[in-house]
C-alpha cells in the first residue's frame, strides 16, 4: 500500500524503530491490518470487501480518537489533518464505513494501540524539504506533485527561470525526488542536464540546479522510511535533543542485534512463535518493566490467543474477497500496461497509465468540469496546480467501475496547446498528477487541435477502438460517455446553475451511439436535466433535395451573361460552378484566387469583351459588392442573374469544418469565425430590383467520395 501509513507498518515490521515492550505478536497484527487493505484493492461493493474496510477502517477510526498521545491530538484536532491525510490515502470509501464497524474492531484495536499509537508517532516525523542557499524552504508532500519555478516560493528572480521550471515528487520511502524540467532552459540533477521533458532522480546526495545551473537546491529528508533520512525535525523547526538522538541510536544498535529483518509478509508464511524481546537498554527500568509484566502475564497468553484467530478470519475474508474479485472481472484479451507512457498521433496526445487493461466495455469521461475543476473558482485555471477533484464520490465510483471488468478512458479538448497558450509538457504533467491523486489506471485522449480529433467529433473515439485496445472489440452498448457540456439552458438546476458554454459532450456521445450522463447524473444520482440541441443536425439533410428554385428555370443560357453568386463561405458555391456552369464554357472568376475585388471586376470586363460569359464567384453579400458586375454588365449591354446560395450560417460553419477534415479538401483557405460573422452583418438580400434579370435560389445539395466522408459530414462537428 503506498499510503503514509503502510510505510509506517513497513518500518515498524522491518526493525528500524524501537518498539519498546510492544512484542512480534501486535507487530504481526498491524502488518496483517496492511496486508488486509492491500487485499481490498480499490474499494468495491462486495460483501467480503464492506465487512474487510469496516473492520480496518474502525481500528484506524478508534485508534486515532481515543489512543493518541496528547502531543499528537493536539496537532490533529484543529484541523485533522494527519487524520484526513491518512484516510484520504486508503484504497476505497473507507471513511463511509467508520460508523458501522462491528464491535470486535474496537476490542482488536485496543489489543494493538501501542504499536499503531507509535505507529502515527511515526507520520508526524516524516518530512521532505527542498532548501536553497538562500534559505527558501520548499516543503515536499508524499507522492504529491510540486511545480516550482521563478516566484516568491523559490526566491528565483531570474528571467531565464520559467515559473513552471520543474515538477518534484517526493517519495518518502525511497528518499528520493522525482524531477520533470517543464520549462525552455535546462535545469540539472546531480550534474546531469535536462532538456523539456526530461526526468531525474534527486538524492540527498545531489544538487538540483533550477536553471543554467545556477539556484542550487538539495532536499532534505527527516524521519524517512529506509533510515538514510536527516535528523528529525519538530514542527517548529528545532532539532531533536541530544537524548533523542542517542536513544534512535541505541535503538538501532539494538535492532542489529536481533534477527535479520523479516517482511509484513513473512508473518503470514510462518508459524507463531514466542516473541523474541529485544536486548534492554541502560536507559530502561527493570524493575518498573518486571512489574507491568507479572502483572499482565496471566492474561496475555489467552489476548494473543484470541487476537490470533481474529487476524486469521480476516486474513481469510481477504483472500476470498480477492479470488470473488478475481472471478467477476471479465477477460479482456489483454495484459495490463506495464508501464506509463505518451504518445503522439497527429494532433492527438494519448497518456496510457500503468496497469491500464483493453476491455469490451469503456466507461469514458471528460476532464475539466467533470473530474476536476479549478480551486480558485474561476472559469479557467490560473495555474497548472489550479484544481481538485469536483466530488469525493469520483474516485470510488471509477474504482468500482474498474472492478466491474470497464476500462476507464477521459477524452479532453486542449485547444489552448494549438494556440500556443498551454505548453504540452505543462498539460502532460497535469494529467499525471490527476492519475497520481486518483491512483487508478485510467487511459487519457487530448486532442491539441481543430480537425477529427477533437470532439464532438469521435477521431478520439475511433482511435481507442481501432489502435488503443489491444484489438478488443468494444461494445458500445456495454459503454457510456459522461461529461458537462451537455447544452443545459440557465438555472437549470436550483442555485442559479450556469448556462452549460457548449453540448460538445453530449453530442460527442450522439455521434458515437453511447448512453450519456452529466456528472451530476452519474456520481450524485441527480435527475436529468433539461437541453437542447443545435439548430443544425447534419444527420437530417436531405441527400437529394431540389438543386434550385424555380424549378423551371435554366441554370445555363445560350446567351452572353454574368452569374454573381452571393453567399456564405462553404456554403457550396466552388463546388456548384465546377460542376454546372464551368463546364458550359464560364469563365470563372474568383477573389480568392485573384487577390481584390478590382482585379475581379477586370477579370470579368475582360472575359466579356473576348465574347465569353462569366461566373463570378465570390461572397457579394451586400448591394455595393454585387453593383460592381451590375454596372459591367449594363455598359456591355448584356444581361447579369444572381444566384443566392440559401446555407445558413450554422451549415456554412458545418460544412467548413469538413472540408478542413478532408484532406482532399486541403485547397480551400481556413475560414474563420470572424469572416462567417462579417458576411452576416454585412448581408442584404438579393432581389432583381438591383438590376438582376433573375434570383435563382441555389439549394446546398451534399456530395460524397465514399461512405466513410458522408458519416464524418453527417456528425455534429461542433458544440
Amino acid at each position: 500500500m503506498g499510503c503514509l501509513i503502510g510505510i509506517a507498518a513497513r518500518r515498524l515490521a522491518s526493525g528500524f524503530l524501537p518498539l519498546g515492550g510492544v512484542c512480534r505478536q501486535q507487530e504481526a497484527s498491524l502488518g496483517s491490518l496492511d496486508s488486509l487493505v492491500q487485499a481490498d484493492g480499490s474499494g468495491g461493493s462486495d460483501p467480503h470487501g464492506d465487512m474487510l474496510r469496516q473492520q480496518c477502517g474502525e481500528l484506524l477510526h478508534h485508534h486515532t480518537l481515543r489512543h493518541l498521545p496528547p502531543r499528537a491530538a493536539v496537532g490533529l484536532q484543529p484541523s485533522a489533518g494527519l487524520l484526513e491525510q491518512l484516510l484520504s490515502q486508503l484504497p476505497g470509501p473507507l471513511a463511509a464505513a467508520l460508523p458501522h464497524a462491528e464491535p470486535d474492531a474496537a476490542a482488536l484495536l485496543r489489543q494493538h494501540s501501542p504499536v499503531l499509537q507509535r505507529g502515527l508517532q511515526v507520520l508526524e516525523e516524516m518530512q521532505c524539504v527542498l532548501a536553497s542557499e538562500s534559505g527558501k524552504r520548499v516543503p515536499l508532500a508524499d507522492g504529491r506533485a510540486v511545480i516550482i519555478g521563478r516566484g516568491p516560493d523559490s526566491g528565483v528572480s531570474d528571467k531565464k527561470c520559467s515559473r513552471h521550471q520543474v515538477k518534484l515528487v517526493a517519495c518518502y520511502e525511497d528518499s528520493t525526488v522525482h524531477v520533470t524540467q517543464l520549462g525552455p532552459n535546462p535545469s540539472s540533477v546531480g550534474g546531469q542536464v535536462l532538456g523539456r521533458g526530461q526526468s531525474r532522480q534527486l538524492t540527498q546526495q545531489d544538487t538540483l540546479y533550477l536553471v543554467n545551473q545556477s539556484h542550487p537546491f538539495t532536499v532534505q529528508f527527516s524521519g524517512c522510511s529506509n533510515g538514510t533520512g536527516s535528523p528529525a525535525t519538530l514542527r517548529g523547526g528545532e532539532t531533536k535533543t541530544e537524548r533523542e538522538k542517542e536513544k534512535g541510536k541505541e535503538g538501532e544498535r539494538a535492532s542489529q542485534k536481533t534477527a535479520p529483518k523479516r517482511s509484513i509478509l513473512d508473518f503470514y508464511k510462518s508459524s507463531p512463535k514466542k516473541a523474541v524481546k529485544r536486548p534492554h537498554s541502560q536507559e530502561e527500568d527493570p524493575d518498573g518493566k518486571r512489574a507491568r509484566t507479572e502483572g499482565s502475564s496471566s492474561g496475555d497468553e489467552d489476548a494473543e490467543s484470541l487476537v490470533e484467530q481474529k487476524l486469521k478470519r480476516l486474513k481469510e475474508m481477504a483472500e476470498g474477497a480477492s479470488v470473488q474479485q478475481a472471478e467477476a472481472r471479465p477477460a479482456c484479451g489483454s495484459s495490463p500496461c506495464p508501464v506509463d507512457r505518451w504518445e503522439q498521433v497527429a494532433k492527438l496526445l494519448l497518456f496510457t497509465a500503468a496497469g491500464v487493461t483493453a476491455s469490451t466495455k469503456v466507461a469514458g469521461f471528460d476532464i475539466d468540469g467533470c473530474i476536476i475543476t479549478t480551486k480558485s473558482g474561476k472559469v479557467f485555471p490560473t495555474s497548472p496546480d489550479d484544481w481538485r477533484i469536483l466530488y469525493p464520490e469520483i474516485q470510488p465510483k471509477l474504482a468500482r467501475l474498474l472492478k466491474e471488468g470497464y476500462k476507464v478512458v477521459f477524452f479532453t479538448n486542449q485547444m489552448g496547446i494549438a494556440r500556443g497558450k498551454l505548453r504540452p509538457e505543462v498539460f502532460k504533467s497535469k494529467v499525471e498528477d490527476v492519475l497520481t491523486t486518483l491512483k487508478l489506471p485510467v487511459q487519457v485522449f487530448v486532442a491539441t487541435g481543430p480537425g477529427l480529433y477533437r470532439k464532438p467529433v469521435v477521431g478520439m473515439w475511433e482511435h481507442l477502438c481501432e489502435k488503443a485496445n489491444d484489438g478488443v472489440t468494444v461494445d458500445k452498448s456495454q459503454s457510456f460517455y459522461v461529461g458537462d457540456a451537455a447544452g443545459r439552458p440557465a438555472n437549470w438546476a436550483p442555485g442559479k446553475k450556469k448556462k452549460d458554454f457548449s453540448c460538445s459532450d453530449r453530442l460527442f456521445a450522439l455521434n458515437i451511439g453511447l448512453p450519456f450522463h452529466t456528472p451530476e447524473e452519474f456520481f450524485l444520482g441527480w435527475k436529468s436535466a433539461p437541453y437542447s440541441l443545435p439548430v443544425f443536425d447534419p444527420r437530417t439533410i436531405d441527400p437529394a433535395p431540389r438543386l434550385y428554385d424555380p424549378a423551371d428555370a435554366s441554370l445555363t443560357s445560350t446567351k452572353q451573361e454574368v452569374i454573381v453568386a452571393v453567399g456564405f463561405p462553404a456554403s457550396g458555391k466552388s463546388t456548384f460552378f465546377h460542376k454546372h456552369i464551368i463546364p458550359k464554357g464560364y469563365v470563372y472568376v474568383n477573389r480568392d484566387t485573384l487577390g481584390s475585388w478590382q482585379k475581379c471586376v477586370a477579370a470579368c470586363e475582360r472575359a466579356l469583351k473576348e465574347g465569353h460569359s462569366v461566373a463570378v464567384d465570390n461572397t457579394n453579400p451586400d448591394l455595393e459588392s454585387r453593383g460592381r458586375y451590375v454596372d459591367v454588365c449594363q455598359k456591355v449591354g448584356v444581361s447579369c442573374r444572381c444566384f443566392f446560395f440559401t446555407a445558413t450560417l450554422e451549415q456554412a460553419k458545418h460544412n467548413n469544418r469538413f472540408r478542413e477534415m478532408m484532406p482532399s479538401q486541403s485547397k480551400h483557405a481556413p475560414v474563420n469565425d470572424m469572416v462567417f460573422h462579417s458576411y452576416k452583418n454585412k448581408f442584404v438580400t438579393p432581389s432583381v430590383s438591383e438590376g438582376f434579370s433573375e434570383v435563382l435560389k441555389i439549394h446546398f445539395v451534399p456530395s460524397f467520395a465514399d461512405s466513410q466522408s458522408e458519416a464524418l459530414f453527417r456528425q455534429f462537428s461542433e458544440g
